[in-house]
């Protein structure tokens, strides 16, 4: 359990270098990440959260641009994450965070989507997702993994059907 949370962490590090990176969807999803791993309660998201552009009016004047302040909150991700990592391969899970069931968990296939998909295509999935009408939220989620391709749809269905809460589940 402990690498399939490590693997996590390391995705969501992964995603602080992408070409199209958006600082607020990601602190989003790390923020569920670690609460799955630590807690609701746990700081570590209080301080995912408190990582954000600096826009003061001493910043602006900065010659080294806005892409200095991508860097600094890419760099504070980074290491609060590597940090996460440590504690897990020193210490383990923390003994009072109850684990949710997994088989009852939706988390199962944000993460399996999460770890397949671009942030990209994870946003265009979700505004799928939002449409209200079956028939035509159908039709586009059958568009989207067209899109995408049979290799990440395959993996994502691999994922969601591997865990073992969902095996287990599917096995009674």
């Amino acid at each position: 359990m402990i690498e399939q949370y490590i693997k996590l962490l390391r995705n969501q590090i992964d995603k602080l270098d992408v070409k199209d990176f958006d600082l607020d969807s990601w602190k989003e999803s790390t923020k569920l990440v670690l609460e799955r791993i630590f807690g609701k309660d746990s700081e570590k998201i209080q301080r995912i959260g408190d990582i954000h552009y600096d826009l003061s009016s001493w910043s602006l004047r900065d010659t080294l641009g806005t892409s200095a302040h991508f860097d600094t909150c890419r760099k504070k991700g980074r290491d609060l994450l590597e940090t996460c990592i440590m504690e897990l391969e020193t210490v383990g899970l923390p003994e009072d965070v109850k684990q949710p069931e997994s088989h009852h968990d939706p988390g199962i296939f944000r993460q399996a989507l999460e770890e397949e998909l671009k942030i990209s295509q994870f946003r265009e999935l979700q505004e799928i997702l939002a449409d209200n009408n079956r028939e035509s939220r159908e039709r586009r989620v059958l568009d989207f993994l067209g899109k995408i391709g049979s290799e990440p749809s395959i993996k994502i269905l691999m994922k969601i059907l591997a865990n073992q809460g969902v095996a287990d589940r599917l096995k009674s």
